[in-house]
């Protein structure tokens, strides 16, 4: 298997005698969507703010594109391209002029990677408009566009969609799926928004309270248990009889969820009818990430009551 793009091993982050990051270790390939879903104040702009080098951590050990954090920082940050919190730019200058500041910055950025990058981005109208006209949405896309400007192999947002209509951030998602598809960037972003990730991520890393609770691949997710999804009356004595029956069956809101392949579901059914139980619908279950965060999270909550 390739070498992970970011690997971070037993991070521990101290601010006082407070524990901001508990033994964080994750891996991150390369043309990879993460999600890194917390609530606020999980740790999430803490470890981001430690991978570009904004923090210091207490211990543990970060290795972006194969070279070392703490010994090879200037290298290592090389593969990165970087939003946190919101992108700063000159309003009185344009688009144009502020991406021909940031690119004076690094090596061998010509014209045409600026132009290139601005068509990635959509900003080709408004390029040389004054920035201080721009809104949230244009400004976003336009830190974008600065922090790809070097073709990093990595691209880390923080909480890249505050403040967007869901307009804006419908379209902030399609520029990046674009961007991960057609520069081949790697992308992880902190969010506490799960629709935002299911829509666009192919893993999710659940942190809460400094603490890595769950890692979800989106594409397996569907895949986990055969599971049907059945409305039935009297929903309590069907529970029972499923139960009694050996099926793993669970109250699903109005409905009750039961572990069944396929392949056995017009069995059940016929089985049902035939204890006098009136079927109105089986459809197949669907297990959302929000079943896995609440999952998660809930589990994490227990532990945490058990051991105070």
């Amino acid at each position: 298997m390739d070498e992970p793009i970011l690997h971070i091993e037993g991070l521990n982050k101290k601010i006082g005698a407070k524990h901001i990051l508990k033994q964080i270790s994750m891996d991150v390939r390369q043309g990879e969507i993460i999600g890194l879903l917390g609530p606020n104040g999980s740790g999430k702009t803490t470890l981001i703010r430690i991978i570009v080098g904004l923090l210091k951590q207490n211990s543990g050990r970060i290795t972006i594109n194969g070279f070392q954090h703490d010994t090879e920082f200037e290298k290592a940050l090389e593969a990165v391209g970087a939003i946190v919190e919101n992108p700063e730019f000159y309003p009185y200058l344009t688009g144009w002029d502020n991406l021909k500041h940031f690119a004076n910055m690094h090596k061998k950025i010509d014209e045409e990677r600026l132009e290139e990058v601005i068509e990635r981005v959509g900003l080709t109208s408004a390029i040389h408009d004054k920035v201080k006209t721009y809104s949230l949405g244009m400004r976003q896309r336009l830190g974008i566009a600065q922090a790809i400007l070097h073709k990093p192999k990595l691209l880390i947002l923080d909480e890249p969609t505050n403040g967007l209509d869901p307009a804006g951030m419908k379209d902030f998602r399609e520029h990046l799926k674009e961007l991960a598809e057609k520069e081949e960037t790697t992308i992880l972003f902190a969010t506490h928004l799960l629709r935002e990730v299911e829509d666009l991520c192919d893993r999710v890393i659940i942190i809460q309270k400094g603490e890595i609770k769950a890692e979800v691949n989106l594409n397996e997710i569907d895949e986990k248990t055969e599971k049907a999804v059945i409305e039935v009356q009297p929903a309590e004595k069907a529970l029972e009889w499923l139960a009694a029956n050996q099926f793993v069956a669970e109250v699903y809101g109005d409905a009750i969820a039961v572990n069944v392949s396929k392949q056995n579901i017009p069995q059940l059914n016929r089985s049902l009818i035939e204890q006098n139980f009136s079927v109105y619908a089986i459809t197949p279950y669907t297990q959302s990430l929000e079943d896995e965060f609440i999952k998660a999270t809930t589990a994490f909550q227990e532990e945490g009551e058990q051991n105070a």
